[in-house]
């Protein structure tokens, strides 16, 4: 269960969202939430100190409207400013603290996958030790019907297993896009045709198998769907997503943040749902 929460407030109306699913995540999970803002480091310290007494006064003025709007208790928070690099700080500040997740606002820059790179958003994923959370949508939206796109790596078996022990009672869909080799050649070939469709039995068995060894270390088994899709990985999610959005994406970096897969640019520049990202440990 989660601990300790983060959230990086921006103060924006953008910002509003994700701070009322941090404040509904923190209650229902019985969590600590704790609010930074970070501020310029370059300011005169007069100044930053007087910055700091009015910054903690929004947050809070915040909290309490949200508060209101959703009919939310107020959950176990702590608000507080820090100076520095906004990335490099929320990353400090959630290994300072050993939180479970941290939670952000979404890309603003929609539509743009090439200006994502650089964003603070993509910066903490690429070096959060917890899962990091992307919300985009509406708090009141429940998160019933969770996405995630598994490829039987150690990086997809660890974000199943993070999303099955934080939300036991979601209906997951697990995903997998396979793209059999020969298809565009050979499709039409009756020997071929039955080599593919002992492949996809192949892939279904395994993907069975690897669910039910994960339901075994856990306590509750949820609704679980298997899909399998052909073709690119990319086109299959993204065409999933557009078609039929779950209320969450769980996504694994795969180990590619370092360079910040392509996967991962297209689905945080155009979100469709919320996004939970976990590293490959």
């Amino acid at each position: 269960m989660t601990q300790t929460l983060l959230f990086a407030c921006d103060l924006s109306e953008e910002n509003r969202a994700a701070y009322a699913r941090a404040i509904r995540l923190a209650h229902e999970g019985g969590a600590r939430l704790d609010v930074i803002h970070v501020l310029d480091p370059y300011l005169p310290r007069r100044v930053l100190h007087d910055l700091e007494e009015a910054v903690v006064a929004d947050m809070q003025a915040m909290l309490t409207d949200i508060r209101e709007d959703y009919a939310l208790p107020e959950p176990r928070t702590l608000l507080q400013t820090v100076a520095g690099a906004t990335y490099a700080e929320i990353i400090r500040e959630a290994h300072d603290r050993e939180v479970d997740m941290i939670v952000l606002g979404a890309h603003r820059k929609r539509g743009q996958p090439d200006l994502v790179a650089g964003t603070t958003l993509a910066r903490v994923l690429r070096s959060a030790p917890c899962p990091v959370l992307s919300v985009s949508q509406p708090a009141n939206r429940d998160w019933q019907d969770i996405l995630v796109p598994v490829d039987f790596s150690l990086g997809s078996r660890h974000v199943l297993r993070e999303t099955l022990k934080r939300f036991p009672e979601a209906r997951l869909t697990l995903l997998h896009a396979w793209d059999i080799p020969g298809e565009r050649e050979l499709g039409s070939d009756k020997e071929y045709a039955r080599w593919r469709d002992r492949e996809v039995e192949r892939l279904r068995y395994q993907l069975e198998r690897e669910t039910e060894e994960l339901m075994r270390e856990l306590d509750s088994v949820p609704d679980l769907e298997l899909v399998l899709e052909q073709g690119d990985p990319l086109e299959v999610l993204l065409t999933r997503l557009r078609r039929q959005p779950p209320d969450l994406l769980a996504l694994g970096s795969r180990g590619q943040l370092g360079r910040h897969s392509h996967i991962t640019e297209a689905l945080l520049s155009e979100p469709h749902c919320d996004i939970m990202l976990c590293r490959a440990w």
